[in-house]
């Protein structure tokens, strides 16, 4: 039994779609674009900050609110948040749905649920082409894959990421127009280099013969030349020319066609995929990394808890307080400066101490789950500041 049929069960394969019909819309239909950009390796340092930082995020169940608040109390809950399913980690999870999300603009993941319909797995869908179908008043996808076979699940069912949501109503808007030339551009100048490089190391030597000759006496004259003067057997380093003809070295040209051309088209690509180059080269600085991750990581943060919060609870679930989470401590690349500061926060109470630890890269210790407050710092009830220490003295005089 292969993977499909693991996830999805032989028959569910061969639902009739008989009995369902098109949604009335031209565009309720998603196929990813053919041009295969991730074979380009711009596009895939363009992709990899986005997918490593969302693959770091660490989801957390909360249930209830104030005092009442409940973190990770469900196993069943606590287990698929961590292990989505039987073949890959929750970091290779949301990895995998950011790089799809990033190349097709539409990421897909199957929620496998058990006789009492809560969540067991979930599974990242590569889908090669994608229909919105209907029946009996409710969406459904059809989802063809690679190896042939298709599947039809309920939409709700479907975690769906989507980016560029415009002009259709449920999947997020193709980049192959926006992209297309783009590409084609960074594809020739790179084409361009390979035959300059290619041309540039063939061509050392040229003979100039003195008269005309036949073609296979000038094909002798040069292997002669190769054999004689080129081969690493010559040692002394000295060369005497033949008065047929001239030898005359041709000096290696470092010339790179388009080079300015080249780093227009990428800062394109940057700009396009929202990175620049020191985050793709990992030299970025903590105000640097701050706004990438405000700008690019927060928006897929609160996204996929939209996303994971309805697959996994009811609407009276999340009225009760129920809701998934991502959090990222994105203070993990701040200064030491910063780091060491945020000690006034733990005196506060704002932080725990583990909290605090983990940002420096620091194991737990015992109780530092704790809450701690210093001494000299009090909670403030109706606006004034109440000293427990003078009313229990004022109370004994």
């Amino acid at each position: 039994m292969g993977l499909f049929d693991k996830i999805f069960g032989g028959g569910k394969t061969n639902k009739t779609t008989q009995a369902f019909k098109l949604i009335s819309s031209s565009n309720n239909y998603f196929s990813p674009w053919s041009g295969d950009v991730w074979q380009n390796d711009i596009v895939r340092a363009c992709i990899r900050p986005k997918s490593d930082a969302i693959g770091k995020l660490n989801p957390k169940h909360i249930e209830g609110s104030g005092e009442n608040i409940k973190v990770n109390d469900r196993p069943k809950i606590r287990e698929v948040l961590q292990n989505p399913n039987p073949y890959m980690s929750m970091q290779d999870f949301l990895s995998k749905m950011v790089i799809q999300r990033e190349l097709n603009h539409n990421a897909f993941a199957y929620v496998d649920r058990d006789d009492q319909q809560r969540v067991e797995a979930l599974y990242p869908i590569p889908a090669s082409q994608v229909q919105l179908v209907e029946h009996q008043n409710e969406m459904y996808l059809k989802l063809w894959f690679q190896i042939g076979k298709y599947v039809v699940v309920p939409y709700e069912d479907v975690i769906h990421l989507r980016k560029d949501f415009n002009e259709n109503d449920i999947f997020g808007d193709g980049h192959y127009q926006a992209l297309q030339n783009l590409m084609d551009v960074i594809t020739n100048t790179d084409n361009s280099v390979i035959n300059a490089i290619k041309n540039g190391a063939v061509i050392r030597w040229l003979l100039k013969f003195k008269s005309k000759i036949r073609p296979e006496d000038k094909k002798v004259e040069l292997e002669e030349f190769v054999n004689n003067y080129l081969s690493v057997e010559n040692e002394v380093g000295a060369a005497a020319t033949d008065p047929s003809y001239d030898a005359e070295q041709v000096e290696p040209n470092d010339y790179v066609p388009n080079a300015a051309q080249m780093d227009r088209s990428i800062k394109r690509l940057y700009a396009y995929f929202g990175v620049n180059e020191n985050i793709v080269m990992n030299n970025y600085d903590e105000d640097e990394w701050n706004s990438f991750y405000e700008s690019e990581i927060e928006p897929i943060a609160i996204q996929l808890s939209n996303a994971f919060t309805k697959i996994f609870f009811t609407r009276r679930e999340r009225g009760y307080g129920n809701e998934i989470i991502f959090e990222a401590s994105n203070l993990q690349y701040a200064s030491m400066k910063t780091k060491l500061n945020l000690l006034n926060m733990v005196d506060r109470g704002a932080l725990t101490p583990n909290e605090w630890r983990r940002v420096m890269n620091l194991g737990p210790i015992k109780g530092g789950d704790e809450p701690v407050r210093r001494l000299d710092t009090a909670p403030v009830e109706g606006g004034e500041f109440v000293d427990d220490d003078t009313e229990e003295d004022e109370g004994e005089t």
